[in-house]
């Protein structure tokens, strides 16, 4: 396996995915970085793509292609990320519960949070540090993501069961 240099991270595994390609590229504009001759043939390579009408869009020219069922790429990223903060919360929290009674307890959890404090959460910079291993730093993460919450009881029980 090749490896790719970052000059703040060290040694790392090459970018698999187009999503997380161009969040590298994105990340490394804003920061001032150059980006490596692998992305910057990649970008190169799909805006020709793109440009010289071989692709029908920018999206299938960057390899952007909509998931199972026709869910946007991004959306789908959305939700692993809301399901993975979930089930770290309830493996983390309430893993002594059972089932029904963890996805009963972050339903409740979740819904207070979106009356309460997401209101003014979601327009902060980041996490409120006071937020910092507890059951709310997950439910920050899953609001976060931008896929749907509050969810319902029966739709947590199917995520943190899976």
């Amino acid at each position: 396996m090749s490896m790719t240099v970052n000059s703040t991270m060290g040694r790392q595994p090459p970018i698999a995915s187009p999503a997380q390609r161009l969040q590298e590229i994105a990340r490394r504009c804003q920061h001032g970085e150059p980006l490596d001759r692998h992305l910057s043939r990649w970008l190169g390579s799909a805006l020709d793509a793109y440009l010289e009408r071989t692709s029908e869009s920018l999206e299938e020219a960057l390899g952007l292609r909509y998931g199972r069922g026709g869910v946007p790429w991004w959306r789908e990223a959305a939700i692993r990320q809301r399901d993975a903060a979930l089930r770290k919360m309830a493996s983390q929290f309430f893993a002594d519960l059972p089932l029904c009674a963890r996805s009963r307890r972050i339903a409740e959890l979740a819904t207070r949070y979106a009356a309460t404090a997401w209101r003014t959460d979601r327009d902060a910079e980041g996490m409120p540090p006071s937020y910092a291993i507890t059951a709310r730093e997950h439910l920050w993460v899953a609001f976060r993501s931008g896929a749907t919450m509050p969810l319902g009881e029966r739709q947590i029980r199917n995520i943190i069961a899976g």
